[in-house]
């Protein structure tokens, strides 16, 4: 999944947003990583699809996830950011999160993430693979 671009830049931009965030936002983009890149899922066809690295790489939990025993909710990420950042890592996902699409589970998470208050902002430069940072001025 991470030599696909489209997945490589949503996994990136959420790495990116947590340069210069504070410990709590850091903490957001935990969850919202966690429930997107590694277990997101997403509406292809009115059927929920798995897109998650975590899900791809498990038979179990793939299995499990096509299943009716969790649950489904929508992909919000204000919500998933503020609401589930307790990340159970050692037992199938009670919740999955489930975008539209999975173009729009990257542009929601991407409006999160560009909402994020930090000293600074930094982008990625796609010609010189390099990170470019914006420092903001602070004025007296």
């Amino acid at each position: 999944m991470f030599a696909h671009k489209d997945f490589g830049e949503f996994s990136q931009e959420i790495g990116l947003a947590s340069l210069g965030a504070s410990e709590i936002e850091i903490t957001r983009l935990a969850a919202l990583y966690w429930f997107t890149i590694e277990f997101g899922m997403c509406k292809e066809d009115g059927q929920n699809k798995a897109y998650g690295a975590g899900l791809m790489s498990s038979v179990g939990e793939l299995k499990y996830c096509c299943s009716d025993e969790p649950e489904f909710r929508p992909l919000l990420p204000y919500d998933v950011a503020q609401n589930y950042t307790e990340i159970p890592i050692s037992k199938m996902q009670p919740v999955y999160f489930v975008a539209d699409s999975f173009q729009k589970a990257k542009t929601d998470i991407i409006d999160y993430c560009n909402e994020i208050s930090k000293p600074f902002n930094v982008t990625y430069n796609s010609i010189t693979n390099t990170v470019e940072c914006d420092r903001k001025i602070k004025t007296r």
